[in-house]
């Protein structure tokens, strides 16, 4: 049997994906502005603002993308330069790379600032293009009082020919920003990402699954449970390093397809919630209930529903002699260790009843951890 992780690169951060699923909105918007100011001969200037992981430098880099095929300042054809400002934090280190990106290569030490942009002005004279200009991560720049937003916005006054600014940052940075540099951007310049809805991640997780696994090898239910993980924070770079480590984890147990056990074992091996030392401040009940859940979420299954649990409870606390506690204790000790992160809720649909998950750690692993616990437990209380 093939491997399920065929083309790991396409879940790297860094790739640049051919479509951006539930941002195609954001991009259509972005370019029309674009498009519609360099038509009319004028640069333009944006703020894009997100949470981590809400698609921010991909959105970016395919704006650059699609303008260096068809955008157009008069007869000047658009070159798209990108720079990631947390990598290069001050002004001197993101001239250097703007350099290279216009074919002039400068030693890193020896030159000023001011030197520095006499060469790039040379670079751009001798093959006149508009400059689309990325600057990601630029939080880091600005409150350092960079002077490049203003000499980029008004790159036609100071000699540097024609560009368009695009900076990209988690937060509004054009407070931090001078006032000439603010006035570029006036009040409707700019553009916030929401994050991700779990829907917004299951469709991100099957454009990149159908990418970077073997077709076959995957289902929605899981695709489903990586997204309701991810959904809390709506990280999809956390959705695909998941789905990337759940694959993993699948190949290493030679399984022929993606699992439930598989999304577990990939999360609590990148953010575990579920240790040894949390389970031993849990009651006795706590510890059943727990494993109860373990046990019905056992083979192909990343829900159970409650009920199913709950009965499951019943006979899971007579094995180990403890008292079964009623329907309304039995919810409240659900309740108590959703609080703690050991389980989920999801409300079911009308006449149906609720389904619980764990996602933390493989079932199996769990339960025999909880087997252990009340095992030991057991002839203690005798």
């Amino acid at each position: 049997m093939a491997r399920i992780l065929q083309h790991e690169e396409t879940l790297d951060p860094g790739y640049r994906p051919p479509r951006l699923p539930r941002r195609e909105k954001e991009l259509g918007l972005l370019l029309d502005l674009y498009r519609g100011a360099l038509g009319k001969g004028v640069a333009h200037h944006h703020l894009l603002t997100g949470g981590i992981g809400s698609g921010k430098t991909a959105l970016a880099q395919r704006l650059g993308d699609e303008l260096q095929k068809s955008g157009k300042l008069g007869g000047q054809n658009a070159l798209a330069l990108y720079v990631n400002c947390w990598r290069r934090s001050s002004d001197r280190t993101v001239v250097l790379d703007l350099l290279r990106g216009v074919g002039v290569s400068l030693p890193d030490r020896g030159y000023s600032l001011a030197e520095m942009l006499d060469v790039f002005e040379q670079g751009i004279r001798r093959q006149p293009r508009h400059l689309f200009v990325i600057l990601d991560e630029v939080s880091a720049l600005v409150r350092q009082g960079t002077k490049l937003p203003y000499l980029l916005t008004r790159s036609p006054e100071v000699g540097l020919g024609s560009i368009s600014l695009f900076l990209v940052a988690p937060e509004d940075v054009l407070p931090y920003l001078d006032a000439a540099s603010r006035s570029s951007f006036g009040v409707t310049h700019r553009l916030q990402l929401a994050a991700y809805t779990a829907a917004d991640l299951e469709a991100i997780l099957a454009y990149r699954a159908s990418l970077a696994l073997r077709t076959g090898s995957y289902g929605d239910a899981v695709l489903g449970q990586l997204a309701r993980i991810a959904a809390g924070n709506g990280d999809a770079r956390f959705a695909l390093e998941m789905l990337g480590g759940a694959a993993r984890a699948a190949d290493q147990a030679g399984a022929e397809e993606l699992r439930p056990e598989d999304v577990r074992a990939a999360k609590g091996s990148i953010y575990p919630t579920v240790t040894e030392t949390k389970l031993e401040e849990l009651a006795t009940g706590h510890l059943v209930v727990l494993l109860a859940l373990a046990r019905s979420l056992r083979g192909a299954k990343a829900q159970a529903p409650s009920e199913a649990v709950r009965k499951t409870y019943q006979a899971v606390a007579e094995e180990y002699g403890e008292h079964a506690v009623g329907r309304i204790q039995f919810w409240r000790i659900v309740r108590e260790l959703e609080r703690e992160s050991l389980l989920q809720i999801e409300p079911g649909r009308p006449g149906d009843s609720a389904r619980l998950s764990m996602d933390e750690v493989p079932a199996s692993f769990l339960a025999t951890l909880l087997e252990s616990r009340l095992a030991e437990a057991r002839p203690r209380k005798g």
